[in-house]
């Protein structure tokens, strides 16, 4: 009887299985990109005085600069998927109190509901832990959420057009 070889999902990938590396242009672009979009948060927030920033906006602009070819970087996701998950967070947390239990039961819900309505946006999974623990009303969802997310769309559609991506969003919602 001959040893069985070690499973493949336990051995090293060679390089050349990694993505491929971003050009340093696009590397550039990507990182000014989500520094630009967070400065204009803060700014939309200190000049109107109205809350623009949570902590998953900083990985939506992973998506909308670094991949925005990407289904989960579209409007309809960054927008919708927040949404869900938020409204989703809320829900349970008003129905049924804040466990372990109710946090999952949210995570699972809002993943579920993003997927159901083509609005995938993994950032927005984040949602219901945050409104979980940090227990919000439900204005949180129009401030950061709703603003937040249309001006992020916003500044990244105009980004993407002044440094020559025209192509962005790949559709609207």
């Amino acid at each position: 009887m001959s040893p069985q070889p070690p499973s493949p999902s336990i051995q090293p990938r060679p390089a050349s299985l990694l993505p491929p590396l971003a050009s340093p242009r696009a590397i550039i672009l990507a990182g000014l990109g989500g520094a630009v979009a967070t400065l204009a948060l803060f700014a939309l927030a200190q000049w109107s005085g109205l809350a623009f920033v949570m902590a998953p906006f900083g990985a939506t602009c992973v998506l909308a600069f670094a991949l925005p070819d990407s289904p989960l970087s579209q409007p309809r996701s960054i927008v919708g998927g927040h949404l869900i998950a938020t409204t989703v967070g809320l829900a349970v947390s008003t129905l049924l109190g804040v466990s372990p239990w109710t946090i999952a039961l949210a995570v699972g819900l809002a993943t579920a509901l993003m997927l159901a309505t083509r609005t995938t946006h993994a950032p927005a999974g984040a949602d219901p832990l945050l409104v979980m623990l940090a227990m919000p009303d439900w204005s949180f969802l129009l401030t950061p959420v709703l603003t937040g997310t249309l001006a992020l769309v916003a500044v990244a559609f105009a980004y993407h057009r002044v440094t020559g991506r025209r192509d962005y969003p790949r559709y609207w919602f």
